[in-house]
């Protein structure tokens, strides 16, 4: 992704909420910035900050010193530039640790990939994009997804994306859908349509399938499920097109997918993602 694009997920909340009552704003700007700095694929400099965010620029220079003085930015030697440090680390870390369900769920999501050869990954919401919380390579895989722990991947496009918008209840649903819209403006006709017809067809087989849509080249499958304390969560699994082209997808790594996601709802007392006409 270039720096300057930006996906579904990363629009400002702050920009519709900047006089709630109970928000910090200061800290939410704070947060805002540390968040368009993970996305970039480049170092950013406080001017491009702002353009991205719409914070004012002298904010935004504040912003930052802070984020220096603390230990979350560092600023390039000779440089107007910001990257994340490891202080940043210790918050993913800290989550992830106490990730009960991804810890339970691993043994199931290396057998599925072992028995595909396909790369698998565990991934919840964030905002409108999915985020990887458990990434699986396969040992006997020559190629794999490149995607890692922490990586993000399109709501729309994407197999794992349906797979949860598809595990969510009507109104839950209808609220993000609804989101995505404001988001992608006039590009959300197409979009909306092919993402209502695969959510029908989600409902219907009980996964989502995605055959190069988010990136050319690339299938997966997905299935979504419900965990103990009502939280949704998807597994993925894809690869190369010429591996897991989509017939082989739906024949062989189908069964082994719902299979996958009846083991985790078992060790964890979940269910398996609600279809939309329930």
């Amino acid at each position: 992704m270039n720096k300057r694009q930006t996906s579904i997920g990363s629009a400002d909340p702050l920009q519709e909420k900047e006089g709630s009552g109970d928000e910090v704003t200061a800290l939410a700007r704070g947060l805002t910035v540390l968040r368009r700095i993970a996305a970039a694929d480049a170092p950013l400099s406080n001017r491009e900050l702002a353009e991205l965010t719409g914070i004012p620029k002298p904010t935004v220079s504040r912003i930052t010193a802070t984020l220096v003085g603390t230990g979350y930015l560092f600023r390039l030697p000779d440089s107007e530039r910001f990257v994340l440090t490891s202080s940043v680390l210790e918050l993913s870390n800290g989550f992830l640790r106490n990730f009960d369900i991804r810890a339970r769920s691993r043994p199931f999501l290396i057998e599925l990939a072992e028995r595909t050869a396909l790369s698998v990954h565990l991934a919840v919401r964030d905002r409108l994009d999915m985020v990887v919380i458990d990434a699986i390579r396969p040992r006997s895989a020559v190629l794999v997804s490149r995607l890692e722990v922490g990586s993000r991947m399109d709501m729309c496009r994407t197999a794992v994306g349906r797979a949860y918008l598809a595990a969510l209840s009507e109104p839950e649903r209808e609220r993000l859908l609804i989101g995505m819209q404001t988001v992608t403006g006039d590009d959300w006709g197409q979009l909306g349509n092919r993402l209502h017809t695969a959510l029908r067809e989600t409902a219907l087989r009980g996964y989502a399938i995605a055959v190069g849509e988010w990136h050319e080249g690339l299938n997966a499958i997905a299935a979504g499920f419900v965990g103990p304390s009502g939280e949704r969560y998807a597994v993925n699994c894809g690869g190369p097109a010429h591996q897991c082209p989509r017939e082989w997808l739906m024949e062989r790594a189908v069964p082994a997918l719902l299979e996958c996601i009846e083991k985790i709802v078992h060790e964890v007392g979940g269910t398996p993602g609600r279809r939309l006409d329930n």
